[in-house]
């Protein structure tokens, strides 16, 4: 299938929101919080007349898609881009062409195309400074694999990265980085 095919398939961001039964209260909360810098409106502005596209393949209970997502669909409003969604589970024959180092299922994946179907480019799942941060934090883990593993991630690990993902210093950083991906589509 073409992008422009997935496109098609997939769901508007109102659909995508209104289908969601974990992380949609958070989702929520930052889309009314945030708000695009001057800087990345101005930027975002060159991108209104190209007619871009835009996939995002994500999951309501990921944690990433929740702070990533409605920084993205802001955005993209100032960038006039049309988003349709796909969980990435129901749509694995296009995620499998988006890997993270090759290998992890890793969202959300934003895909950008042309009217013709052309990818332009793509982001996702983090800003390069949240993870080398959440890098960090992993390493504090105990072996994966086992039960103190489970129970670190649940108790320590998830509350420490919602902390994050609450931040509107966070927030900047991933406008930042989304930003980059997106002007350089435009040359």
């Amino acid at each position: 299938m073409s992008l422009n095919d997935w496109f098609n398939k997939g769901v508007t961001a109102q659909d995508y929101i209104e289908a969601m039964d974990e992380n949609k209260d958070r989702l929520l909360s930052i889309y009314h919080d945030y708000q695009v810098s001057i800087e990345a409106h101005n930027r975002l502005l060159t991108l209104t007349d190209k007619g871009i596209k835009a996939i995002v393949l994500t999951a309501d209970w990921c944690g990433d898609a929740m702070v990533n997502v409605p920084i993205f669909l802001r955005m993209a409003q100032h960038a006039l881009i049309d988003v349709h969604f796909l969980i990435r589970d129901e749509n694995l024959e296009l995620m499998d062409q988006y890997l993270t180092n090759g290998r992890a299922r890793s969202i959300p994946i934003i895909v950008f195309f042309d009217k013709e179907g052309n990818e332009l480019g793509k982001w996702g799942p983090r800003a390069k400074a949240v993870e080398t941060i959440v890098t960090e934090w992993k390493k504090e883990l105990p072996e994966p694999h086992t039960d103190e593993y489970k129970q670190a991630f649940t108790e320590t690990f998830i509350p420490r990265m919602h902390q994050l993902f609450k931040k509107k210093n966070t927030w900047n950083i991933i406008e930042e980085d989304m930003l980059e991906t997106m002007i350089k589509i435009n040359n």
